[in-house]
């Protein structure tokens, strides 16, 4: 059984979770991701240049789930070119900030709380948690992964496992030595966190209507987790922002 339109190749179970994410992403991220590059450009600031970044960073994720984890379609050239703009972008404003980090020894102040720390760590290994057993059954059984299906990889689990959480890892570790950038990769993941933890509801539901049945244990391990790091991850973002002090002269 297969997807339909555009994801005509994708398996029916993946082209629900596919539709889902395009829909998270045309809905609640444009718009934020207008809204914050044209702010950006207007204010011309480090925070707003901070802003851009978490957002660069969302969009790169999604675009490297587009071009190496759904089946070649008609498409195809355009996940290379977001995911291509979103690379160089994201390498860019990186360097950009980093500089500011490099000419100004204190670029600004906040108080990386106890629970910030405590986000940082479980949400590293909650990654592994939800997507290790797959992995560790497979190989023990000598078996494909679990409705692996068409698909030569399961590009999420290379994502979660692979870069975001020894990033939160290396976050913490910056963060602890003072170094802005620290400040400015939490930030991010904050931002990751919060979208994700959107996304993932509104793609089992777009499984639901298709007929597609998620056992409960998958819901607790792939669905709510995230959902409640969201949470956590929105307070801490509104917190973070609001108490964050820039050393004069810089905004």
């Amino acid at each position: 059984m297969w997807g339909a339109g555009i994801y005509a190749h994708d398996s029916y179970f993946k082209a629900p979770i596919f539709i889902g994410s395009d829909f998270t992403i045309l809905i609640c991220i444009v718009p934020l991701s207008i809204v914050t590059f044209l702010r950006a450009r207007k204010r011309q600031s480090v925070e707003y240049n901070i802003r851009s970044f978490g957002v660069l960073g969302l969009l790169l994720y999604y675009s490297a789930s587009l071009a190496f984890g759904v089946t070649y379609n008609s498409l195809h050239l355009v996940y290379i070119a977001l995911f291509s703009v979103c690379f160089f972008s994201v390498g860019v404003m990186f360097v950009k900030l980093h500089s500011v980090g490099v000419r100004q020894e204190k670029v600004c102040s906040y108080h990386f709380t106890k629970g910030m720390k405590a986000f940082l760590l479980v949400a590293g290994i909650a990654l592994f948690v939800a997507w290790l057993p797959d992995i560790i059954t497979s190989i023990a059984g000598g078996t494909s992964i679990e409705l692996i299906e068409v698909y030569t990889t399961e590009i999420t689990y290379v994502l979660d496992m692979g870069i975001i959480s020894p990033l939160m890892f290396l976050t913490y570790y910056l963060i602890k030595h003072e170094s802005f950038i620290g400040y400015v990769l939490l930030r991010m993941i904050f931002k990751v966190c919060m979208s994700v933890g959107i996304m993932l509801p509104i793609q089992s539901v777009f499984q639901l209507l298709a007929g597609i049945s998620i056992p409960i244990p998958a819901l607790i391990t792939k669905v709510l987790i995230f959902v409640m790091l969201a949470v956590f991850a929105a307070f801490f973002e509104y917190r973070l922002k609001r108490e964050t002090e820039y050393a004069e002269g810089i905004i």
